[in-house]
Formats: C-alpha cells, structure tokens, sequence
C-alpha cells in the first residue's frame, strides 16, 4: 500500500526541530477496528481526551470517523468544541462533570454531559425544567473505582423516581480490568447488572479499553477504547495484541568520547567503566522524556533497575546518566564506529523500543509518556492514498 505524510500544520518546521513524532493513523484506525470486533454486539465510541492522548483531535477524530466511528468521549467541554468541529455530526459525551455556566456551550454545540454526583444532577434538572425540549445527558455511577460517579444506592433510587429525566446511556468505569484475575471487575460487572436492570431500555458502557478483552462486554450497548487504539497495551502480562501508533525520534547533537573513571551529565551520577563514545541527544523533560527514565541519578533506579533505551542503527542503546531538560545521552560505544553521525535521529519509542517499554523505564505507564509529549517536535501524520 502506498503511503505518504498527510501535510502537517502543527509542530516545528522539520529543518528546524529537534526530534519528529510520526503518528500512524491506518495503524490506529486498525487497533479502532480490531476493538470493535472485539465489542461486537457491542457499537464502540473512541475516547479522545487529552487532545487524542496528545496525538491530536484535528487528526484524530476524523481518520475515526471516516472508520465507522460515530461516538466520542472527551473530559472537557472545550475538548468536545474541537471534536464537533472536525467531526460535526459526532455524538459528543463530556466527562469531567457540569457546571452551570457552560450550559450555552452545551445548548449550542449538542455536547452531552456525563453527570456523576446528585449535586449535577439537581442542577442539570433546575436548568433543564426551563426548557420545553429536555437536553440529554449521561449517568456516571460508581461500582468500586472511588473517583466520578454516584453511588449505586443513589443510582437505583434515582431509577426509582418517576419524576427524574431518564439518561440516554448509563456508565461506569473498570478500576482494575487491565488485571483480568482481580476480583474487583466482577464485583463491578455484578453492581452494573443491578443498575442495567433498574434503567431497563437505556443504552450501557462498562468496558474501557482492558473492559473490552473481558468475556460478556458484548452485552452492554457501548464500548469505550482509549490507550489501545493509540497503541497501547490494555492488559497486563501477555503480548500486546495493538499495533504500534506513535514513534518518538531525537536528532543527534554531538558524538563525543569520554574516558574511563569520568562522569557524565549533571550530579556526575554515571561514571564510566571503559573509554565511551557518548551520542548527545536534543531531547528532555521539556519534551515530555520524562526525567525518571534516566539511567542513573533518579530515585526510581532504585526499584526500577534499568533505565530507558533508544535504537538506532540497528541496535538499543542505553540512556546514561541524567535525562536533562533539553539533551539526553546515550551509550553507543558497542556500535561501529560510522555507524552513527550527527544529525541521525534516535528512536526512543516505536517499532523498536515499544511504548509499554519505554513507560516502564520510567516508572510509569503509556498514558503518561503519549499524553506528556512536547510541542517542539516535528509531527508526520502517516495515512494510506486511499484513505
């Protein structure tokens, strides 16, 4: 399949930056479409909050629509404003509660509030008794997770109530379904069925991305994928079935030696045990390459052994000493000596060093490196002619 970089109207001119994040659209579309077999009965909606876990809404969302995508979930009502405007006709749902001064954005733009304390849900109901056509909005309830939603009590005599506005999709939210074997996620499937019951007719959500790899998620109207369809992995242990989205690429500054017995990088917490030839890389914190994924200095090294790895010409090559805002190191010493030049670039996630990877080095999780990335990169947006 031919395939080509769709022009890029965000990010630093190539010539100029000094790393490229290349994001694969056919390839998440592809991880959107192995989700929606997996839901089937199940419809499934895409959750692209975050600006799209950092990759971009304006890029995003419409490669989704054009897939079949017909349902998206933001956390704020500012992202649904930039959703609706790539994607007009897209059902919008708002997560991260209501608040009455943006109800005109709401009137205006068909965004659908997902409420989640009895607190919105009286007002929602004050503002809404003053309308002859009722707004629709969403029903968060809390079976386990401890953070949005209402109580299932609260939920079940909501339902009770015949004077209450029905909600147009009942949802909650898996706290531990990336664990398959934990005893949480049937104890929260059980509560869901309560309410399914007591909300009979209404459309469901229960499962997230690692929701959707749980058996029975095609009994519930709507799934709701975010991390695996940028890539990443929705459950622990076993091969990530998603294919890789996002590739993080560094441009090499300067290629130096340093010698045995000398540090290297602030703190001088990386002191070298043979002659190393050193690739300094422009790439740091201030681009989102966190600093715990240093190879030395940071506390996490302590729990965490090994710190992050680049790959270039053909090898992983380890971080050395500290991750600074601007420049990172990297060991390349058991390279060929011309196998690396100033102005190569260094993949320090992608293909080769996989996103769930270079997360763990760092201590943390897919979601926080995608999410974290910076502004002065130069971003490829990759898409079949066909497409």
């Amino acid at each position: 399949m031919t395939r080509r970089p769709e022009s890029v109207t965000t990010g630093a001119d190539p010539r100029l930056a000094g790393g490229r994040l290349t994001i694969d659209l056919d390839a998440l579309v592809a991880n959107w479409q192995l989700l929606a077999e997996k839901s089937l009965p199940a419809q499934t909606s895409a959750v692209v909050k975050a600006d799209a876990y950092g990759l971009g809404i304006i890029h995003v969302v419409p490669a989704l629509w054009q897939a079949g995508c017909r349902t998206f979930f933001v956390a704020l009502a500012e992202e649904g404003l930039r959703v609706r405007a790539v994607a007009p006709d897209a059902r919008v749902f708002v997560l991260n509660g209501f608040f009455s001064e943006a109800l005109p954005v709401y009137e205006e733009s068909d965004l659908i509030p997902v409420l989640g304390s009895l607190q919105e849900l009286d007002l929602w109901r004050s503002l809404n008794a003053k309308r002859k056509d009722k707004l629709p909005f969403a029903l968060h309830v809390d079976t386990g997770m401890n953070r949005l939603g209402v109580t299932l009590d609260e939920a079940l005599a909501f339902a009770a109530d015949r004077r209450n506005d029905k909600p147009i999709l009942l949802m909650t939210h898996l706290a531990t379904a990336d664990d398959r074997a934990h005893a949480l996620n049937d104890r929260q499937i059980q509560s869901f069925h309560k309410l399914r019951a007591a909300f009979s007719g209404i459309e469901s959500s229960i499962a997230n991305s690692p929701g959707i790899f749980h058996s029975g998620v095609g009994e519930y109207e709507l799934s709701r994928p975010g991390v695996a369809m940028y890539g990443g992995e929705p459950f622990s242990g076993g091969a990530n079935p998603m294919r890789h989205v996002v590739t993080l690429e560094a441009r090499i500054v300067q290629i130096r030696t340093g010698r045995k017995g000398e540090t290297v990088g602030y703190g001088a917490t990386a002191r070298l045990g043979r002659d190393t030839r050193i690739a300094v890389c422009s790439v740091g914190y201030a681009d989102g390459y966190l600093r715990s994924a240093s190879g030395s200095g940071v506390p996490l090294r302590g729990t965490v052994l090994n710190g992050g790895e680049g790959f270039v010409a053909g090898s992983k090559v380890p971080v050395l000493g500290r991750i600074t805002m601007d420049l990172t190191s990297f060991d390349i010493t058991d390279l060929p000596v011309d196998a690396v030049r100033p102005g190569d670039y260094i993949e320090l996630f992608g293909q080769n060093v996989p996103l769930d990877d270079a997360a763990r080095a760092a201590g943390t999780i897919g979601y926080e490196l995608l999410t974290s990335l910076g502004t002065r990169y130069h971003r490829r947006y990759l898409k079949s002619e066909s497409n």
